[in-house]
């Protein structure tokens, strides 16, 4: 927790290296990390980033089986509704699934829309969870911090090192 409060006041961690790829993102992007939003703008935030990811899950699922690479057992693309329920599903953290596993979602697919989607919606909920904290400590919606500099350092500062230990520790448990 102390980790984790320390990472969204700014303080000084031991990943700090991510600083160059995280201003990377965000110069990509367009976005100043620095500008302070209110709850109105923070949420717009949170709603347009995961707009962008479900219709790029939607986009990706309906089209898996046109797509050339990492599909080496031809699978086909997913039915429209289906592809919704699955991006609903995976952009919530929910994980449900409607399809059979292996055979319902090619390589390409379970890689940049399963995956990533299981990655980033967790950082985009803690993201939530730190400006309802700065909302609650200051009693005031105006000055939350910024949320996709919020949802990045998540990813990179808290869920990215959680995942490589996690890792480690399964590899060496064979």
């Amino acid at each position: 927790g102390k980790y984790i409060a320390k990472v969204f006041a700014g303080e000084k961690t031991i990943f700090d290296f991510f600083v160059p790829i995280e201003n990377l993102f965000f110069r990509i992007a367009g976005i100043d990390p620095k500008q302070g939003m209110n709850w109105k703008e923070s949420l717009r935030a949170l709603l347009v980033i995961n707009a962008i990811w479900f219709i790029w899950a939607i986009l990706v699922l309906c089209t898996q089986g046109s797509i050339p690479f990492w599909n080496p057992d031809s699978i086909p693309s997913m039915e429209p509704t289906q592809a919704f329920n699955t991006a609903i599903s995976f952009m919530t953290n929910t994980n449900l699934q409607h399809y059979s596993g292996e055979t319902g979602a090619s390589y390409f697919s379970q890689l940049l829309v399963f995956c990533f989607l299981q990655f980033v919606s967790a950082g985009t909920g803690i993201a939530a969870l730190a400006a309802l904290f700065r909302a609650l400590s200051a009693k005031s919606g105006n000055n939350l911090g910024n949320f996709y500099h919020d949802m990045v350092r998540s990813c990179t500062r808290i869920l990215l090192p959680i995942s490589v230990v996690v890792a480690i520790i399964l590899l060496f448990s064979g």
